[in-house]
């Protein structure tokens, strides 16, 4: 897995975004932290996992090409699955966050228990701008936010830092950017001090409440994305208005 890295100690589990500078969340990538959420669950030992991202940034989001017919039939389901698999993972998770968060790279951050910002840490999910729709924030935002925080987030498509985010309850707590990782770290042997089997079951049944709720959600958004919204003039040309940088024309269907 050349674009991640998994590392375990202490009941401490650590996976790295690796693609700096921005960790672009290819195909291949996703497959990788599939590969490594599955690898690190079968840890027996393991309490707790720490989410990070190499760089300046956390990621800049999912690639833009690979939304373009008909690579998206492919890139939408896996993109939801490994979205899922992070909601999923069987211990309590922690995503810590610097730089820019956008997009895809977002989405994977919402699948997270507890969110550390650092504090130039800049979230939001810019979508709605290329014609296009974040289907996993749609689906996971909600129960992290109000709803009407939500709705602006994936209307506007404009970014809120840090601070903002943890008074929308999206982040737990903001800090210095050169303490993020050690302030992450330190709250994750608060939880690694415990059983792994209590931890465990503490994680299902905090994620029972949400789990079906969440599935249906996130089968639905990827359904309405595939089959409705590609079939849309404005989503491919919002796509391609992006990666000929120019400014789409839209045709309001």
């Amino acid at each position: 897995m050349s674009s991640v890295h998994v590392t375990v100690d202490d009941g401490l589990g650590r996976l790295v975004l690796d693609r700096p500078p921005l960790n672009i969340l290819t195909r291949a990538m996703l497959a990788d932290i599939s590969a490594a959420l599955e690898q690190l669950a079968a840890e027996t030992a393991l309490r707790t996992l720490l989410l990070t991202a190499k760089g300046k940034h956390f990621s800049a989001g999912a690639d833009v090409g690979e939304h373009m017919p008909p690579y998206f039939r492919d890139l939408i389901p896996e993109f939801l699955d490994t979205v899922t698999r992070f909601a999923a993972f069987p211990l309590p998770t922690i995503a810590a966050v610097q730089g820019r968060c956008m997009g895809g790279g977002f989405e994977l951050v919402l699948g997270a228990d507890i969110v550390f910002a650092a504090e130039d840490a800049v979230f939001g999910q810019p979508e709605i701008a290329l014609g296009v729709i974040p289907p996993a924030a749609c689906a996971l935002l909600p129960r992290r936010c109000s709803t009407s925080i939500a709705a602006e987030l994936v209307y506007t498509g404009d970014p809120i830092g840090g601070h903002d985010a943890a008074r929308a309850g999206i982040v737990h707590r903001v800090v210095r950017a050169t303490e993020l990782e050690t302030v992450a770290v330190e709250y994750a042997h608060r939880i690694t001090r415990h059983s792994a089997a209590a931890l465990r079951a503490a994680k299902r049944s905090l994620r029972a409440a949400v789990e079906q709720i969440d599935g249906a959600a996130m089968t639905a958004a990827g359904r309405i994305y595939v089959e409705e919204l590609m079939a849309s003039e404005d989503a491919v040309q919002g796509l391609n208005a992006f990666l000929e940088k120019r400014q789409p024309t839209w045709r309001h269907r």
